[in-house]
């Protein structure tokens, strides 16, 4: 395999299970009195220093071409933006693993958008490693957890939003602006957009203690300077439909976190959503070794 894809691969694990972590270091920032939208503003406004910093280290400027802004900008609105606040508002009417598996249907939204306007060819690989992932995610729901229209309309609308953000994210053309200096400007956007959102909504709820402050810096130095960097990194790699399939580990890491952290059971249902995840995320990668061979 080339080593492109290796790191492709690679960086799309890395992003998945750092995204599965969040839930995790979210708990404690909400408990500090910080609600999901505003947890969204800072976990962008914090990582802006950072991501500058590398983003000049890296290409020597913080110029890009003006013809990459509109793309840049709607990037960052359906993926940073618009669908964390649909997916954090539908936890206020169904529970969080319940809107999971709405919004993880979105990898099958991937590869319907890419076999119906970018035509792509229909591989049997893929959409048997879909169909594992979308199998394996609904494993993850609670038979009995209600199942409220407006909740699961947001989460699935979540999806759909993100699938747009991944489809747009594998089509951009990165010579125009690529690594750290690409995340800087799409975090740039959201910051914007969020903090309008806040204001606009009266929901900008800043941490009431210094361990707040502190949590949310580490966030959003591990979300946004972490994961949503190798995140879009892998995609522009190995293509939107791997690091969409590959990206479901994410809820295998936040069971794991609920297993060892909070000494949360691993029943039959769980275990085998994550016999079924990770057979998907294998079936894409053997077959990719087996194509460069």
């Amino acid at each position: 395999m080339k080593s492109q894809t290796v790191k492709g691969y690679i960086f799309a694990v890395l992003s998945a299970a750092i995204y599965g972590c969040m839930p995790l270091m979210a708990k404690y920032i909400y408990a500090d009195g910080v609600n999901p939208a505003t947890l969204v503003f800072l976990r962008n406004v914090f990582s802006l220093i950072p991501l500058g910093v590398l983003a000049y280290r890296q290409n020597k400027t913080l110029k890009i071409q003006p013809s990459a802004l509109p793309s840049i900008s709607i990037i960052s609105l359906l993926g940073c933006s618009i669908t964390p606040i649909l997916l954090f508002s539908s936890y206020q009417y169904i529970p969080s693993g319940t809107a999971t598996v709405f919004h993880f249907t979105y990898p099958a939204m991937v590869v319907i958008a890419g076999l119906l306007f970018l035509k792509n060819r229909a591989k049997a690989t893929n959409i048997i490693a879909v169909f594992l992932c979308v199998a394996g995610v609904c494993m993850f729901y609670t038979p009995g957890a209600p199942l409220d229209f407006t909740g699961s309309a947001l989460a699935l609308f979540s999806g759909v939003t993100f699938a747009a953000n991944v489809v747009m994210l594998s089509r951009f053309d990165k010579t125009k602006a690529k690594g750290f200096l690409f995340t800087f400007y799409v975090v740039i956007v959201s910051s914007i957009a969020m903090l309008v959102y806040c204001l606009v909504t009266n929901s900008l709820v800043l941490p009431s203690s210094l361990m707040g402050w502190g949590l949310c810096i580490l966030f959003s130095l591990l979300v946004t300077t972490g994961a949503v960097v190798l995140f879009q990194e892998s995609a522009f790699l190995i293509g939107g439909e791997r690091v969409s399939i590959l990206s479901t580990l994410e809820p295998i890491t936040s069971v794991i976190v609920g297993v060892v952290v909070f000494n949360e059971k691993l029943g039959l249902r769980v275990l085998i959503g994550v016999v079924l995840v990770l057979a998907a995320s294998l079936l894409t990668a053997l077959y990719d070794i087996k194509k460069s061979k």
